[in-house]
């Protein structure tokens, strides 16, 4: 059996502060923002003014923060939001979401 590429925490482990300083970063908020619409998006698809190594540390935070899903498929990565994340913080991320102004990455 091959190792997961991108653990993910159990969702019992995420934490609150965890949560909120995943929260605190703008381009982090625009990528929320971004998969909010429920769809898979594949890293590459994010127009970003960021260095690649850049998107994935921001990548990690969020994974590690129990907000985002990553699937490898092949040599492309793609991420999506983690459905259980409002149950284990109801509203949360959508509050979070709607109260900051924040701009979307173009796709």
């Amino acid at each position: 059996m091959t190792q997961d590429p991108y653990p993910h925490p159990p969702i019992d482990q995420i934490t609150l502060p965890e949560v909120l300083h995943a929260l605190s970063d703008p381009l982090r908020l625009s990528i929320l923002k971004v998969l909010m619409s429920g769809e898979e998006t594949a890293w590459s698809g994010f127009s970003v003014s960021v260095a690649p190594s850049t998107l994935s540390h921001h990548m990690k935070v969020l994974r590690n923060a129990g907000l985002i899903v990553n699937r490898k498929d092949g040599t492309r990565c793609f991420v999506s939001t983690r459905p259980e994340i409002d149950t284990r913080f109801p509203g949360l991320v959508e509050t979070v979401l709607r109260l900051c102004p924040c701009e979307k990455p173009s796709l």
